[in-house]
């Protein structure tokens, strides 16, 4: 390096023979699973969460093991419900964890066993919530909400055609109990999400998958 060249002027990056530029691996994700030397539970309660501690290696099981902490979690249905204004059903809800009240869509675990699909948890979820029933559904995209600790899964849908069947006799509890539910013209949810208001994972990706299909427009 000349001298008076600023620290690392004229230095190349470090490129490993898989990624130079003209040999772009495949933008795909794929199921894959290092070796697991040892596992066991921290933490497991009767509502759905378990903590689980997992020592791994590399794949080619060279190294000493590495601890990783595994939060299990069954996944969810995701339904951006919208009516024949373009106006979507929102819930306004507390989330003790983040200490906020989000602005969200209904949603539900899938906690139904493997008999019950993502899309039967979405329509369950769509009357207990919200007291409507759909006619129209489209699968909008499927999202891992942070692998870097946990599997959880969530199935997002379109929703459209939607009918008054009221939610019979489902009871909300705890902070569903007070959850306050309402219409909010899609272009205003839109507008909101890349305004940084509304901040929900979920609702953000449904929103914004929605318009990049062209299934919704702002």
């Amino acid at each position: 390096m000349s001298a008076g060249a600023p620290d690392g002027a004229g230095e190349q990056p470090d490129q490993q023979p898989d990624q130079q530029p003209d040999q772009q691996p495949e933008v795909r994700d794929r199921a894959d699973r290092w070796p697991v030397r040892e596992s066991r539970h921290l933490h497991r309660d009767a509502w759905v969460v378990a903590l689980r501690e997992d020592r791994i290696t590399l794949p080619d099981g060279s190294g000493e093991p590495f601890r990783r902490l595994v939060l299990e979690h069954p996944g969810a249905a995701v339904v951006l419900a919208v009516d024949d204004r373009d106006r979507v059903l929102c819930l306004w809800q507390y989330r003790h964890a983040a200490e906020r009240t989000f602005v969200e869509i209904p949603a539900g675990l899938l906690d139904g066993g493997p008999e019950e699909s993502p899309l039967d948890v979405a329509r369950r979820e769509l009357v207990e919530e919200t007291g409507y029933e759909a006619g129209e559904w489209t699968h909008l995209v499927t999202t891992y909400a942070s692998p870097g600790i946990s599997a959880e899964i969530a199935h997002i849908y379109l929703a459209r055609g939607l009918t008054r069947v009221g939610r019979g006799d489902f009871e909300p509890q705890h902070e569903e109990a007070v959850m306050r539910t309402g219409w909010v013209p899609f272009g205003d949810l839109h507008a909101a999400v890349l305004r940084g208001d509304v901040q929900d994972a979920p609702v953000v990706i449904a929103v914004l998958a929605a318009q990049a299909r062209g299934l919704m427009s702002p």
